[in-house]
């Protein structure tokens, strides 16, 4: 079973959603497998994996939409099995948004208060209106019609609708992903500091690792049905537990082989050559096993990149002669693709480093190295 958290570190007062040994089937797909799953009270946190993994199956899960065929899920440490998703202090912004076009932003937003029992006065139901018009930055905006606004604008509507009941948990359903670039970047911080000021729990399903990690407090990646690894973005990026994580939280160099063992901290991978790559192993998940399939990770960013004919740089464990492939210029950064003996390279250089201060080229010779403590030595699974 995997483990989002350790349940067992805080109370149960302190966890706002719970499965335990939670599977879902259906017919003979197996869609989540004996998840075991703990999410803090207040916490932004990402459900993060490809499609067909599982995430968008324990958001439904959460809502109400779909009940567990095995386990147990809990929102606020109430079993919520057989509980329909409309008696649950739930809410979820669709990717999207579902907002009724033939209702006007007031109305979209009130929704849910009209459908209670006993509904609020019309007082009531218009000053709370207002109040979250506040919240999500777009004061006397009522009277729009849903067509008039923009795709941001109609985003923080459907946030607003979702957020009117201060529901205790609140779903995202990939919501930013009709907007453009910048647009979703500058809603990214504003569902950051939404979450803040608001202080309830917010789950969020994508497949952006972008997006996940730049928004969330800790994150479960997910593969087939089950959760590899969890955690805070730092500690999924620095420490993965697979080659599956490392390659599915940012970008990663990745040097195939069998792992060899080495010392306390860290062994090799022998390559296919025979060539033996030192690293160390993940602080976080099992050492793997001499002779298992594996590969040395290494990030683009811990890479120097310097010419051939140049000094080498003090204190580097690895290099490796090569000629840069492609030369992509990034604003604050350039990323170098480096045809080696090994494969392509991928480097990473800040705008200040000499590579871009002298404007290495394609065609270039140079010569990469790193530093044994930056790469990991990870198993395939």
């Amino acid at each position: 079973m995997a483990h989002l958290e350790d349940a067992t570190a805080s109370p149960d007062g302190d966890i706002d959603i719970r499965f335990v040994g939670t599977t879902k089937r259906y017919g003979s797909v197996l869609a989540l497998d004996a998840v075991d799953l703990a999410v803090r009270r207040g916490a932004f946190h990402s459900l993060l994996g490809p499609s067909g993994c599982g995430k968008t199956t324990s958001l439904r899960l959460i809502a109400g939409f779909e009940q567990p065929s095995e386990g147990s899920v809990e929102i606020g440490g109430v079993p919520v099995a057989g509980v329909p998703a409309y008696r649950r202090p739930v809410n979820m912004v669709f990717q999207h948004y579902a907002l009724f076009p033939h209702l006007d932003v007031g109305a979209n937003i009130a929704y849910g208060l009209r459908q209670r029992r006993p509904r609020p006065s019309a007082a009531d139901i218009r000053r709370r209106v207002d109040e979250t018009l506040e919240l999500v930055r777009l004061p006397g905006l009522a009277s729009r019609r849903i067509w008039e606004l923009s795709g941001g604008q109609q985003q923080r509507i459907a946030l607003a609708r979702a957020l009117i009941n201060r529901p205790t948990v609140l779903l995202l359903d990939e919501p930013l992903a009709a907007l453009d670039r910048k647009l979703r970047r500058d809603m990214q911080i504003e569902l950051q500091n939404l979450q803040r000021e608001v202080g309830i729990t917010f789950v969020l399903v994508t497949h952006d690792q972008e997006e996940a990690l730049s928004m969330s407090d800790t994150i479960s990646i997910m593969r087939e049905g089950r959760i590899v690894q969890s955690g805070p973005p730092s500690e999924l990026y620095d420490a993965p537990v697979s080659r599956y994580v490392a390659d599915f939280v940012g970008e990663s160099n990745f040097l195939a082989g069998f792992v060899r063992a080495g010392e306390a901290d860290g062994g090799s991978i022998e390559l296919a050559d025979g060539r033996l790559l030192a690293g160390l192993y993940s602080r976080r998940g099992t050492k793997p096993a001499p002779g298992v399939a594996g590969a040395l990770a290494v990030r683009p960013e811990v890479i120097q990149i310097w010419r051939s004919n140049g000094t080498d740089p003090d204190g580097l464990d690895c290099r490796l002669d090569g000629r840069i492939h492609n030369r992509i210029y990034l604003g604050d950064h350039a990323a170098f693709s480096v045809e080696t003996a090994l494969g392509d390279i991928l480097v990473r250089a800040t705008k200040s480093s000499r590579a871009v201060a002298e404007g290495y080229a394609p065609g270039d010779a140079v010569t990469i190295g790193w530093r044994r403590d930056n790469a990991l030595v990870l198993a395939d699974g």
